[in-house]
C-alpha cells in the first residue's frame, strides 16, 4: 500500500506542472490561436517567479512567506503574459506563421531562463545555490487536518497551494468556456471568426486576451515547478519535455479542461513509470518516457475516425483572421 500512494502521489506532483501548461494552452486554442510556445512561457514564469522570491529574501533580513509568495505569483502570471502577448503581436497584428512564433517564443523563454537562472547562481555564489527556503516552504505547505487523513490525506491533501490551484484553474475555465457569454462568444471565434465578427464580436480582442491570460496559466505551471515541486531552487533545462506534454495533453483531453485533470494524472504516472520498473537499461526507459506521447496520438486518431464535432479542435485553429479578407 505504501509503494502505491508514493507513486500516487508522484504521478500527482509530475502531472500539475502538466496540467497548467494544457490549462493556458486550452483556453489560447478556444480562440483559434496555436501557441506553441509553452514551454518557453513556463521557463519565463518559472524563472521570473523564482527571481522575484529570490531577491526579495536576499533583500530582507526576515521575509514573509506570504510577501514572497505574493510576489513570485505575480512575477510569474507577469512573465507568462508577457509571453503571450508577444506571441499575439507578432501573430495576430503582424501576421506571423504561428507555428514559426511559438517554436521561436520557446526557444526564446527557454534561453532566458537558462541565462537568469545562471545568472541568480552567480549572484548566490555559485551554481545550484539558488534557494528561497521560505518563500517555497509556504507553497510547499500541506492542508491542515486533512492532510493527516490515513491514506486519503496522503493521496489527496498532501499538497501545496498550486496543486490546488490548478484544479480550480481547471473547473473554473471549463464554466468560463461552457457556461458564460463570454465563453460562448470566445469559441464562436475560435471556430469561425467571420460569423463571429458579423455578430459583433471583437475578434481581435478575444483573441488577445485569451492568449495573455493563457500564457500567464502557463507561467503559473513553472512557478510550480520551481517552487513546489523543485523546492524553490533551479536547474537549467530542468523541465524537461513537460512543456510539450502540456500540449498533448490538450488533445488527450479534447480541449476539455475537466478531462485534462485527470489526464494529467495518468500522463504523470506514464511520466514516472519506468522508475517503477525494475531492470529496465537507459533504451527502455526512453521508451517507457514516449508513453504519453504514443497514448496521445491513439487518441487523436480515436477521435479523428469517430468524427464527432465536440471532439475535433477548433475549425480555425492555427488560421489568421482580418475583417478585410473577409
Amino acid at each position: 500500500m505504501g509503494a502505491i500512494i508514493i507513486f500516487l502521489q508522484n504521478a500527482i506532483r509530475q502531472g500539475i506542472c502538466i496540467l497548467f501548461g494544457a490549462n493556458g494552452e486550452i483556453l489560447t486554442e478556444k480562440s483559434g490561436n496555436l501557441n506553441l510556445g509553452v514551454p518557453g512561457m513556463m521557463y519565463m514564469g518559472g524563472i521570473a517567479g523564482l527571481a522575484a522570491a529570490f531577491m526579495y529574501e536576499r533583500a530582507v533580513e526576515t521575509p514573509n512567506a506570504v510577501v514572497g509568495m505574493l510576489l513570485s505569483l505575480a512575477a510569474a502570471l507577469a512573465a507568462g503574459a508577457l509571453g503571450g502577448l508577444v506571441f499575439s503581436v507578432l501573430t495576430i497584428s503582424l501576421r506571423a506563421n504561428q507555428n514559426v512564433t511559438g517554436l521561436a517564443l520557446t526557444t526564446f523563454g527557454v534561453g532566458l531562463g537558462n541565462f537568469f537562472g545562471g545568472s541568480l547562481s552567480k549572484l548566490a555564489g555559485g551554481v545550484g545555490q539558488i534557494s528561497t527556503a521560505v518563500t517555497a516552504s509556504a507553497y510547499r505547505t500541506k492542508l491542515p487536518l486533512l492532510s493527516g487523513i490515513p491514506v486519503v490525506g496522503d493521496v489527496l491533501f498532501s499538497y501545496g497551494l498550486l496543486t490546488y490551484l490548478a484544479v480550480a484553474v481547471s473547473i473554473v475555465l471549463s464554466w468560463y468556456l461552457n457556461r458564460t457569454r463570454q465563453g460562448l462568444c470566445l469559441r464562436a471565434v475560435g471556430e469561425n471568426p467571420a460569423t463571429a465578427d458579423a455578430a459583433g464580436i471583437n475578434v481581435s480582442l478575444y483573441k488577445y486576451v485569451s492568449t495573455l491570460v493563457g500564457g500567464a496559466i502557463c507561467g503559473l505551471g513553472g512557478l510550480y515547478f520551481v517552487m513546489e515541486y523543485s523546492g524553490g531552487t533551479w536547474t537549467n533545462n530542468g523541465f524537461g519535455d513537460r512543456g510539450w506534454l502540456a500540449v498533448a495533453l490538450v488533445i488527450f483531453a479534447r480541449w476539455r479542461p475537466l478531462n485534462a485533470i485527470w489526464g494529467s494524472l495518468l500522463f504523470g504516472a506514464l511520466y514516472i513509470l519506468y522508475l517503477y520498473i525494475p531492470g529496465l537499461d537507459r533504451s527502455a526507459q526512453e521508451i517507457f518516457k514516449m508513453l504519453p506521447y504514443v497514448v496521445t496520438i491513439v487518441v487523436l486518431i480515436l477521435t479523428s475516425l469517430r468524427k464527432k464535432k465536440e471532439d475535433q479542435p477548433p475549425e480555425s485553429l492555427g488560421l489568421h483572421y482580418f475583417r478585410e479578407d473577409r
